[in-house]
């Protein structure tokens, strides 16, 4: 399924879910102006297209004691695929690091990491990033606060 194909109640679906994907099916379907079950089939069909790729909570990480949230961004030795798949493989095996992209530029990779203090982030980056094999380059940048978070899709 491909944006042609979505018409203006897929996107509206799509946009309800986004601001709250824990909403009831028939809650779902009275904000998109249709019946309970046309809206479920509906929500079936872009989570089988993988348009919808899943479902989750979203944490307050300082209530639980996450308070430092910080960007990596990452230069590696060399550029090879084998290098490029080798770190891209060691960011899921750290806990810290919640998201991750490869990237064009002056750096190869941009790490979002959550921790729950500047120390524990100091020691992450000093015994698992920079120690890494590939890792030639690391510039980090530590947030004040956030100042805008939306879904991550416009619609």
């Amino acid at each position: 399924m491909f944006r042609a194909e979505l018409d203006a109640i897929d996107i509206r679906i799509l946009k309800e879910l986004q601001a709250d994907g824990r909403m009831t099916n028939v809650e779902l379907a009275a904000r998109a102006g249709i019946s309970a079950p046309p809206c479920l089939r509906r929500v079936r069909k872009l989570e089988e297209a993988g348009i919808i790729e899943g479902y989750t909570a979203l944490l307050n990480a300082p209530a639980l004691g996450y308070d430092l949230v910080a960007f990596c961004m990452v230069g590696l030795k060399h550029q090879s695929e084998a290098n490029l798949k080798a770190f891209a493989a060691a960011t899921g095996e750290w806990p810290m690091v919640r998201q991750a992209w490869m990237v064009s530029g002056d750096s190869d990779f941009l790490l979002h990491c959550v921790a729950e203090n500047l120390t524990r982030f100091q020691d992450f980056v000093i015994e698992e990033l920079t120690a890494n094999a590939q890792v030639d380059t690391v510039r980090t940048m530590l947030t004040i606060r956030q100042v805008k978070k939306v879904g991550l899709v416009e619609l």
